[in-house]
């Protein structure tokens, strides 16, 4: 198979050969790991029981796919990633923000994959074989991780495409076997010693929506353009490659989320996952579990990683895909390495995942928002005047930035982290919202709002340029319009219930669940 060339460049339209069913599987497979399960321990961590950790994360999924999955119809048009997309918003210099937006995301979970999954992997080989799990040994497996997720990553997006293909059986196959290893040891009620991280039933249960639940399709809104780029909206329609997009990310993410929760529940895994589930794992599931930590993680960090490449490249322009790919494989596992070593992996993680998400939603609701004013219409061309480091362009706006669309941005990321609530800090908005973490809502509306009372440029609404339209391309259903209504309504409910019952009694978490 030779390796990809195509870097963040339009994708020719005989190129565009995937489907629905390939978004599906690469949406599947490629969640199926180690650095997706451990999502699920976060509420157990917190101090929730099952039906409190099962409904936080549910409903936190649902409300992001709700947000992110319209994202894929962008790419789906501009047959290029969602960051160089983003130009057509924020100018072909200011998508630099999607760029750097969507390189931190996926260096945060490409990290966070290889960590979790060397540190089962050294866990059980120390029970196979008796040998002590020391950090050598772990720093072996991180080693031996990030080679082989190199190599997927240069390989690029057709190899990514097969090991999904394989990893959406394989993967289902191994977790399900897990599940009935685990039963002997499990139950309903929270990790003993671990009371609620917020104090309280309320704040705790919407902390786990939003670092559980929400942050798995939020870390997709980046993403979802390197798989959709390779669609044809020729022959595949906007509404079938949206509804593919929400049944992959629903079921690529509720299944390893919720085997992550029965696993810390049954594993008693309260400050820490991967030792505990290592050790309550009978041990002829030692195998089984050691396939599953390394195939797994290879599959999602080799995506990450590929779209860590992308965005590189997009940064960099004259870096070849494969180049900007090694480079972000060395910075991903020097983090791994501080972060085993150095940090808390439960505060490691609640931090990275608010933060991000408050920083990278308005970027995605002003995205949003000009794909509707623009109705899908994009100029492919123009969107690629900064990788032919050239000028101008419809989408040049000021200098190839649009002021309005960066100014929004800024706006919507500062509003977020001044509500945002994490192990390590605590935004002075929190006063004005009963200590709840409404950052996603607030950085959201902050930014939307600011960038909708913009208007519209003249002579290019919403982006669009003026002129011939291509006859295959036809007037799209505001799906984006209806998902940020729904978004917004839900997510100012949750907050707003959250914020009223955070005065109720509090709920004890020795208490049934």
């Amino acid at each position: 198979m030779p390796i990809e060339q195509r870097g963040v460049d339009t994708i020719p339209e005989e190129e565009r050969r995937s489907g629905p069913r390939d978004l599906i599987s690469i949406l599947l497979g490629s969640n199926l790991c180690l650095g997706v399960i451990v999502f699920g321990w976060l509420p157990p961590s917190f101090g929730l029981g099952l039906w409190p950790s099962v409904t936080a994360i549910v409903t936190g999924t649902l409300v992001g796919i709700a947000f992110t999955a319209p994202l894929a119809l962008v790419s789906l048009r501009t047959a290029t990633n969602l960051s160089t997309s983003s130009g057509a918003q924020f100018g072909v210099r200011g998508r630099l923000v999607g760029s750097v937006v969507g390189l931190l995301l996926s260096l945060g979970y490409t990290a966070l994959t290889l960590w979790i999954g060397g540190d089962v992997m050294a866990g059980v080989l120390s029970r196979l074989t008796g040998l002590p799990d020391t950090g050598l040994s772990r720093a072996v497996m991180y080693g031996l991780l990030a080679v082989c997720t190199v190599v997927g990553a240069v390989f690029g997006y057709r190899l990514l495409l097969r090991m999904s293909k394989i990893l959406s059986i394989g993967m289902v196959v191994l977790l399900a076997i897990g599940v009935f290893a685990y039963s002997g040891d499990f139950t309903a009620a929270a990790p003993p010693q671990t009371p609620y991280l917020l104090g309280s039933f309320w704040p705790t249960w919407l902390l786990a929506a939003v670092a559980a639940g929400l942050s798995g399709p939020v870390a997709f809104i980046t993403l979802l353009g390197d798989y959709t780029r390779y669609i044809s909206p020729v022959r595949h329609g906007s509404r079938k490659v949206l509804r593919a997009t929400g049944l992959g990310l629903l079921i690529g993410l509720l299944v390893p989320q919720l085997f992550g929760t029965y696993t810390a529940l049954a594993a008693r895994a309260g400050a820490d996952y991967a030792g505990p589930l290592v050790e309550a794992a009978p041990f002829w599931y030692l195998l089984p579990l050691l396939a599953a930590a390394a195939a797994g993680s290879v599959g999602n960090a080799g995506l990450m990683l590929y779209s860590m490449g992308l965005d590189l490249d997009a940064i960099v322009p004259k870096a070849t895909r494969t180049t900007a790919t090694l480079v972000a494989a060395g910075v991903a596992t020097a983090f791994v390495f501080i972060g085993s070593f150095e940090w808390d992996v439960q505060s490691a993680m609640t931090s990275f995942v608010l933060v991000l998400t408050a920083i990278g939603t308005p970027w995605a609701v002003i995205t949003l928002i000009g794909y509707v004013r623009c109705r899908g219409r994009y100029d492919a061309d123009a969107l690629q005047v900064f990788n032919r480091r050239s000028v101008g362009g419809v989408y040049w706006y000021r200098g190839g930035w649009n002021p309005a669309a960066t100014a929004s941005w800024a706006i919507g990321a500062g509003v977020g982290l001044l509500a945002v609530t994490t192990p390590f800090y605590e935004g002075p908005l929190l006063a004005l919202t009963g200590g709840v973490d409404c950052s996603f809502v607030l950085s959201g509306l902050a930014g939307g709002l600011t960038y909708a009372a913009t208007g519209v440029r003249r002579g290019a609404p919403g982006g669009v340029p003026r002129g011939p339209r291509r006859r295959t391309v036809r007037r799209q259903p505001h799906f984006c319009a209806v998902a940020a209504s729904v978004t917004a309504v839900s997510s100012a409910w949750i907050c707003g219930w959250s914020w009223v019952s955070a005065s109720l009694p509090v709920v004890s978490p020795d208490s049934p669940s």
